[in-house]
């Protein structure tokens, strides 16, 4: 019983330390899990090589695999957001929005302030630039191609022409590796308690020889 309490603190210890740092890597540094917004976002904020419009992003994204995951989308953007400096009847808009998934990455996990991109963390291409969001602007009435989009290089959240061409940064819900980590602590574990059990068989057959 207490070899089995050793091997559950152990890997509460391991599991702990995986999940306090903000920015975990992934397949094998293509990708980088935030582990606080439980978001897994692609290391190369260009991997699409240049810039689309909204409709052929949406595109590029859902068939997008990385080393053989799929499930990749553009990041959304809150609405209402209660953390925009601008507030109106039917959007919430300007810098300091965390509410949005890139607002979050820009303000809160790489500690950007409003204005300039100071820190881009471990990611590549993560251009100064407005980046596509998934999230459509609604509220103009007979008005449906306008859509969302990020400023990587001030932090600036505003809503654009789906047909204008902007950078794309994939990413998706959830932990790209949260089977797999898990699941190698387990087989270590249960290998463990095989090996000590037969040095428990050797010892009690030799005591008893």
């Amino acid at each position: 019983m207490k070899i089995i309490k050793i091997i559950s603190t152990i890997i509460t210890l391991v599991l702990s330390t995986n999940t306090s740092a903000a920015l975990v890597e992934r397949l094998g540094g293509l990708a980088y899990y935030d582990t606080d917004a439980d978001l897994t976002w692609l290391a190369n904020a260009n991997s699409a090589n240049g810039m689309l419009s909204l409709p052929a992003a949406n595109t590029w994204a859902g068939n997008l695999i990385v080393d053989g995951v799929g499930g990749w989308r553009l990041p959304d953007t809150l609405q209402p957001d209660s953390t925009c400096d601008y507030q109106s009847v039917d959007e919430s808009s300007g810098f300091g929005c965390t509410g949005s998934e890139m607002g979050n990455m820009f303000y809160n996990v790489l500690g950007n302030n409003s204005g300039s991109l100071s820190n881009t963390g471990p990611f590549s291409n993560l251009f100064p630039t407005n980046f596509w969001s998934a999230t459509k602007f609604e509220p103009l009435p007979g008005i449906n191609d306008l859509a969302w989009s990020f400023n990587m290089g001030n932090g600036n959240q505003a809503w654009t022409v789906e047909r204008n061409t902007m950078f794309v940064w994939a990413m998706q819900s959830g932990d790209v590796s949260a089977v797999p980590v898990p699941a190698a602590l387990w087989l270590f574990a249960s290998g463990l308690i095989g090996l000590i059990s037969v040095a428990k068989r050797k010892t009690t057959h030799k005591s008893h020889s």
